[in-house]
């Protein structure tokens, strides 16, 4: 559309004026559709959008904390389950120098002892079960940092190819208005333009410009983004971006409300904690009970038999009222903390989900509108802009603003669809189905006019 509409503005720019070709000091030769465009050299091929994914949660340093996390926490369950080391010891009674004793004294010997502390029954298998629930939580954890990562390098990827569109989009607009800046000169020259047009058009060519500026900036700066995430160095060369499409929600927001409820870290993490502290409090409670300690002891004395021992030892909890009561009170205050987080989560959960989805269904909705209507629209203004420009009833700065309204929503458009697209991510984070995809699906739009 674009190409036929430019094809329009250099004939009828050329006609109304201009009895033979000679009488133009500026010759311009554009290209049609049929003719095609000149060879160029093939860049870079495009990067995925999944192979950026994949290598960012390879190499990730938040990822790789995480994960280093997890089993830190998962070597700890067989600690917490584990008996107390036990004690050995050796001594004498006799004389001060090392195992002397002194003979025919029988209250002189040699003596080894060791000893095993023996935890009430189901103390360990509580702790084992708390450092357990830990390392869930802490599995959680890692879920969530892997899914962070993941929509951190969706949504730089679609700022990234959204900039490369809006980039292309601005280049392509100035290459026609610099065209229709040299028929406005040529126009003027022979007398059928007037000198404002002129001036126009190079004041839209300088703000085109400004434009690219600005762009080529933030381009740089989502290439940064991508970088770092993949653990590069912001520096680093990054090929142009693969095309994306519209990709279809298929869920409506209750269905995304359960999902979440069922598959979202944050939630899962509280829920461990809960159980976590749940497990604390009765491990709280059995510390009311005495753990047992067994001793033994061998005995050798002067001239006598040598001696055999055993000893039981238990603590008394003597001091329950400021130690294990209290205890067992701070175990239940943390396990209502934790169902408070839990519920807290779920509102923020909801909230979230239901903003992105909001923001998900206006996007879809404008690009709806910018395919179907407004980007239409436009180009038929274009036209009929160019059919009374022929005819001398539309100035040419009418032209220059009917084409580039087409072009600016042309780049409006590539912004929704990244706008759309990185809602869609933000829900995936939560909810953990995959909602966006790269790859073209049937009954997806383009922008009416659009290449």
């Amino acid at each position: 559309m674009i190409r036929k509409v430019f094809t329009l503005i250099a004939f009828g720019c050329l006609w109304p004026g201009l009895s033979g070709a000679q009488q133009l000091p500026v010759a311009v030769t554009l290209q049609t559709p049929a003719t095609g465009t000149p060879t160029q050299p093939a860049g870079p091929s495009p990067v995925g959008l999944e192979d950026l994914v994949r290598e960012a949660l390879q190499k990730n340093p938040a990822v790789q904390s995480a994960f280093h996390t997890v089993e830190a926490q998962r070597r700890r369950v067989p600690q917490a389950k584990a008996l107390p080391d036990p004690s050995v010891g050796v001594g004498w009674m006799g004389n001060i120098r090392p195992f002397s004793i002194q003979t025919g004294d029988p209250s002189s010997y040699r003596e080894v002892s060791a000893m095993q502390m023996l935890p009430y029954p189901g103390k360990l298998k509580l702790r084992g079960e708390i450092a357990s629930k830990e390392a869930d939580a802490a599995s959680s954890d890692l879920e969530a940092v892997r899914r962070r990562v993941t929509v951190n390098v969706k949504t730089a990827y679609f700022e990234y190819w959204f900039y490369d569109r809006a980039i292309q989009t601005t280049l392509k607009d100035k290459d026609l208005l610099t065209k229709l800046s040299q028929i406005a000169e040529a126009r003027y020259r022979v007398g059928k333009g007037i000198q404002q047009d002129v001036l126009r058009s190079q004041v839209e060519i300088s703000l085109l410009l400004q434009r690219l500026t600005v762009l080529q900036q933030q381009r740089n700066a989502s290439q940064a983004r991508l970088n770092t995430l993949l653990a590069r160095s912001p520096e680093a060369l990054l090929p142009p971006a693969e095309n994306i499409e519209r990709s279809p929600l298929n869920y409506s927001l209750d269905d995304l409300y359960r999902l979440a409820r069922q598959n979202d870290p944050g939630l899962h993490r509280e829920q461990q904690m809960i159980e976590r502290n749940q497990l604390a409090v009765n491990l709280a409670q059995k510390d009311y009970y005495p753990d047992l300690s067994v001793g033994y002891m061998y005995q050798q004395r002067p001239m006598m038999p040598d001696m055999h021992g055993m000893t039981f030892t238990i603590n008394v909890p003597v001091f329950y009222k400021s130690k294990q009561r209290e205890a067992v009170r701070q175990a239940t205050e943390e396990r209502l903390s934790a169902e408070g987080s839990r519920d807290n989560r779920q509102n923020e959960l909801n909230f979230e989900l239901k903003q992105q989805y909001l923001a998900a269904k206006a996007s879809d909705e404008l690009l709806r509108l910018f395919s179907q209507g407004v980007v239409p629209q436009s180009s038929l203004a274009l036209e009929s802009s160019m059919s009374a420009y022929q005819v001398g009833t539309v100035d040419f700065l009418s032209v220059i603003g009917n084409f580039s309204t087409v072009l600016n929503y042309e780049i409006d458009y590539y912004r929704e669809l990244a706008n759309y697209q990185s809602s869609l991510a933000r829900m995936e984070s939560m909810v953990g189905v995959e909602l966006t995809s790269t790859v073209v699906q049937p009954g997806n739009q383009h922008p009416a006019g659009g290449e």
